[in-house]
């Protein structure tokens, strides 16, 4: 009987202790989860720049390929040496201006005078020849008419008399080649442009088509850039292409005028040439890329960075009665908008006209998560954004 009074003191007194832990832990902390419910609450409300969305609308969409490649001078030439010889008046260096014609250096033309000399003298003895022959042709001529000898000495004076004339041409020629020669020891520009490279130094011997100079037109500048044989197909001569030029910052419009009708060896690519519409300021083998417009699409566009895939069809997230609503969408063509060339647009369907599209910057958002809106969006013209929420 006393044992059984001393378990029921133990029970009392470990009942009370749990009353005290319940009156002083569990029920405050109770009290307090009820007062926070009310701001949880309050917090699920997403906060909303305008812009933060965009509106689904009807947009010209330029397709295009992307390229990449060199500027080069559409007009270029290299000045060599047409005679061997000593350089001379070689005074241009990288930089520097000439003009048609100008004369850029000369190649000593002492060997070149000394065989238009010999030239000129086997000429002269050529001709000197053919007197002599004349001569004894006519002389025989008179003693054939008189008979006193055969027709025969007269048929040999008249061979000698044309051999004469042939050598005399021959030596002719051979004062023209070397009248060329001696000209040819003058080296004139073929072009007018700048000069981009100094091959040789003055006083420096150059031997038959040695280098001497570069020269480039800076006034057409073109880019050469390699298309697969697949992109190639849709590239016409004529379309337009924006282009970032290293080192600028502006953007610099192309034209297509030339398309190789080869596909390179071994790459299987084919070469495009684009004309620059405005080279002002821009240097032969500066780095370009850009887009070449190839197609124009009317369609519903959204922002291709509003697109999700992280379901198994793409979707959009739009706001709806001030809630997200995931929009499952099919996918179109994609393409740049004219009024705004730094943002990649996707045609799609499954959306209305109007709709308010939260832009990708945003992230992914629980479908019926409550909107609010900071200012009201504006709906009626596109609002693009980096702003997040």
């Amino acid at each position: 009987m006393k044992k059984r009074v001393i378990w029921w003191a133990l029970a009392l007194l470990v009942l009370a202790g749990l009353g005290l832990v319940v009156q002083r832990v569990v029920l405050p902390r109770m009290a307090k989860t009820s007062q926070q419910t009310p701001v949880a609450k309050a917090q699920a409300v997403l906060e909303l720049a305008a812009s933060d969305v965009v509106s689904a609308k009807v947009r010209e969409l330029a397709q295009g390929l992307p390229l990449s490649g060199s500027l080069k001078a559409a007009n270029s030439a290299v000045v060599k040496a047409r005679v061997a010889g000593e350089l001379q008046g070689l005074v241009l260096r990288e930089g520097d201006p000439v003009k048609a014609g100008q004369i850029i250096a000369r190649i000593d033309p002492a060997d070149s005078q000394a065989r238009l000399n010999q030239a000129q003298q086997q000429a002269d003895s050529a001709k000197t020849q053919i007197d002599i022959a004349q001569r004894q042709w006519d002389n025989n001529k008179a003693l054939v008419d008189q008979g006193f000898i055969s027709k025969t000495a007269l048929d040999t004076s008249q061979n000698n008399l044309s051999a004469a004339q042939a050598n005399h041409k021959a030596a002719l020629a051979a004062v023209d080649l070397a009248r060329k020669s001696m000209q040819d020891t003058v080296l004139r520009a073929p072009i007018a442009g700048v000069v981009s490279q100094r091959l040789a130094q003055p006083g420096e011997r150059v031997g038959v088509d040695a280098r001497i100079v570069e020269i480039v037109d800076l006034g057409q500048l073109e880019l050469e850039a390699a298309l697969s044989a697949a992109d190639s197909v849709g590239v016409r001569v004529g379309q337009v292409a924006n282009l970032q030029i290293e080192g600028t910052t502006r953007a610099v419009t192309a034209r297509v005028v030339r398309i190789n009708p080869s596909a390179q060896a071994g790459s299987r690519s084919v070469l495009v040439y684009l004309a620059m519409n405005d080279s002002a300021g821009l240097r032969q083998g500066l780095f370009a890329q850009g887009t070449l417009g190839t197609a124009q699409t009317s369609a519903l566009a959204v922002p291709v960075s509003a697109v999700r895939t992280d379901k198994p069809a793409a979707y959009v997230q739009t706001v709806e009665n001030n809630q997200v609503v995931h929009k499952a969408v099919e996918l179109g063509v994609r393409g740049t908008d004219g009024q705004d060339s730094g943002e990649s647009w996707v045609a799609v369907k499954g959306l209305s006209p109007d709709a308010v599209v939260i832009q990708g910057s945003v992230g992914t958002l629980r479908e019926g998560t409550a909107i609010k809106f900071t200012a009201p969006p504006a709906v009626s013209k596109p609002v693009n954004g980096t702003k997040g929420a």
